[in-house]
């Protein structure tokens, strides 16, 4: 990275400190220029939420080719929610200890390993382990659901598995077969908040050694505050779900 946009992001993390800075990189013509954005977060000395109308007004000065933010009284380590947003986003994060002053720079991999990811809500979450494993087995892609960490906790929100499956293209089945998305409820909830994928005997995973061996049935599923796991689809898993969906075009 280049002095004057080291130079750029540093004197921005100090305007915001103890505040999370944030900003994009941009390519204009042939030159980069950093664009300092305003962190919407409700907890801005926790995290950072890009101000998407400064957002837009960077995308009319150049192209994005990176996201940065500053880690307050913190090393440049990445969380597992930068690297996850890093994906999500499919472009180089930039992140600053500040006042330290270390840069790190972390880049998107592609592809993220469907077993142990760590859990982030709304990037690495129980509906993205399902969705990435449609896609890897067979290559069907889903719209950027947008959802909020707590939805399934009041009964004024939305039900959003049981709103959008059938837009989505599932059908609710009786009976599951390999590759059914199992809809559960998962502690006291006003809607059902949890879901995985049915294996059935075949625990097998494209690109990856699941490690699991026996006769299941198997599920897998990425359960809120651990890493993604398979495991033995029954008793209490049985008695948590609530709806049985089986993708139109999947198979």
């Amino acid at each position: 990275m280049r002095k004057h946009i080291i130079a750029a992001i540093q004197a921005h993390a100090a305007a915001q400190y103890p505040k999370e800075c944030c900003g994009l990189l941009l390519a204009v013509g042939r030159k980069q220029k950093y664009s300092p954005c305003t962190n919407i977060a409700t907890e801005p000395s926790e995290e950072f939420r890009l101000d998407p109308e400064d957002y837009a007004a960077a995308e009319d000065l150049g192209e994005v080719i990176g996201i940065v933010h500053s880690h307050p009284d913190a090393t440049s380590r990445p969380s597992p929610h930068d690297l996850a947003m890093c994906e999500v986003t499919a472009l180089p994060w930039h992140i600053l200890s500040w006042p330290e002053g270390d840069i790190r720079t972390i880049t998107p991999t592609g592809s993220t390993p469907l077993l142990n990811r760590p859990f982030v809500h709304g990037a690495w979450d129980c509906w993205q382990v399902c969705a990435d494993w449609y896609k890897r087995e067979w290559g069907l892609e889903f719209e950027a659901f947008q959802r909020t960490d707590g939805w399934w906790e009041s009964a004024e929100n939305s039900s959003l598995y049981e709103k959008h499956y059938e837009a989505a293209g599932f059908v609710r089945v009786d009976r599951p077969q390999r590759g059914d998305m199992i809809v559960m409820q998962v502690g006291r909830t006003a809607h059902p908040n949890h879901a995985g994928i049915y294996l059935g005997t075949d625990p097998s995973l494209p690109g990856e050694d699941s490690g699991v061996f026996g006769p299941g049935p198997f599920l897998l599923h990425h359960l809120y505050g651990r890493p993604s796991e398979i495991i033995v689809f029954g008793g209490p898993w049985h008695d948590r779900t609530r709806l049985i969906l089986r993708h139109l075009e999947g198979g």
